[in-house]
């Protein structure tokens, strides 16, 4: 256990952040499992609406720093690579 005030305080501010990353990452997942679901149901407006807000997700969890934006980029990508072949057939 830490025995100096700012390694204490530091411990209680990683898990402050850890739980509001923990929320980010959770709601993330959540979405593209969502979207890639509703792709594969083969529905275009679900598959549409899920994807832009799997997106909508991807981009605030990069904003935030929980992503590296070039790892929501790529999932984005591919998100929309899939719909647009949904569309597409």
């Amino acid at each position: 256990m830490a025995n100096h005030k700012s390694a204490l305080k530091r411990i209680r501010s990683n898990e402050k952040k850890r739980q509001r990353n923990r929320i980010f990452r959770s709601r993330t997942r959540t979405e593209m499992k969502k979207a890639h679901a509703a792709i594969a149901g083969g529905n275009v407006d679900q598959a549409r609406e899920a994807t832009l807000m799997a997106v909508r997700t991807l981009d605030k969890a990069a904003v935030k720093g929980v992503l590296h934006p070039n790892n929501a980029a790529r999932h984005k990508s591919h998100l929309m690579k899939a719909l647009a072949s949904l569309e597409a057939s």
